[in-house]
């Protein structure tokens, strides 16, 4: 690896993050570069599965439904997916989708270790693109609940990984958002009236999160209501919470939005949206 190369990549990256985060990226970057913090997750499970707290707050900050199917869209290497699970009922179900081969391989080996056979046969594994499936018009509205823990830049795995960092560009914060709105655009449409839909990355840059969601809210309007988490750890945003490991004792980095489909009731001048 080019030496000049990875040196100008990182004082990029460094550059990027100072400009948001100002003096606190010296004590957040540190914590990044920490070990995560992991706990045992075990209610629900019959083994039990590490992972960090914030991706436990993520999953169940999606309010499940009385019935039908949860969307878990992105779901390797199954954590949210075995927290969503462990809590499921008769008359709920779970697809835990994820595109990658490789990744979905893993994933359905998380879930087959991790859940008893009553709850494993509520989960499904599949591999489809979740961006492209609302292109079907038989499928909107299919999901009773909706996880979309998205593909993002995972500043905490680039500080890491030298050939990361060394690839790294200012472009990639926007091309990501790109893709996470394709998903999040496509999820909306996914989801059934009146459900809701949790939108997670373990990104920190502003334009991969809230960046994101203002997107869903400007397009959807009437259509759309967010809520806050019932969790406090993190801080507020515009449109959510940032769990930071810098204040959290090594929670996150995560972004957690939630947000509502609402219902349309015809009248005699059309339809009126109805909260949820």
């Amino acid at each position: 690896m080019p030496k000049e190369k990875y040196r100008l990549s990182a004082e990029r990256f460094e550059a990027y993050y100072t400009a948001i985060y100002g003096s606190r990226w010296t004590r957040l970057r540190k914590a990044l570069l920490a070990d995560a913090a992991l706990i045992e997750f075990s209610q629900g499970l019959s083994t039990p599965y590490f992972l960090n707290h914030a991706s436990i707050l993520a999953a169940l900050a999606l309010r499940m439904p009385e019935s039908g199917t949860v969307l878990d869209a992105c779901a390797a290497p199954g954590g949210k997916s075995l927290v969503i699970a462990s809590g499921l009922n008769e008359g709920q179900s779970l697809l835990a989708n994820e595109l990658s081969s490789e990744r979905r391989g893993r994933l359905a080996r998380v879930l087959d270790e991790h859940l008893d056979a009553e709850k494993r046969q509520r989960v499904c594994v599949s591999g489809f693109d979740a961006a492209r499936l609302a292109g079907q018009q038989s499928e909107h509205g299919r999901f009773a609940g909706i996880l979309l823990d998205a593909p993002c830049s995972s500043e905490r795995y680039v500080l890491r990984n030298e050939k990361s960092l060394a690839e790294w560009t200012n472009a990639r914060p926007r091309y990501l958002a790109q893709r996470q709105w394709a998903l999040l655009s496509a999820a909306f449409l996914l989801l059934a009236p009146g459900a809701s839909l949790v939108y997670a990355t373990c990104a920190i840059s502003p334009e991969e999160n809230d960046g994101v969601v203002s997107r869903l809210m400007k397009k959807y309007k009437d259509e759309v209501t967010l809520d806050e988490p019932e969790f406090k750890e993190g801080e507020r945003t515009t449109f959510g919470r940032l769990i930071l490991p810098d204040e959290t004792n090594g929670m996150g980095p995560m972004y957690i939005a939630r947000a509502w489909k609402n219902t349309c009731v015809s009248d005699t001048s059309g339809c009126v949206w109805h909260r949820r």
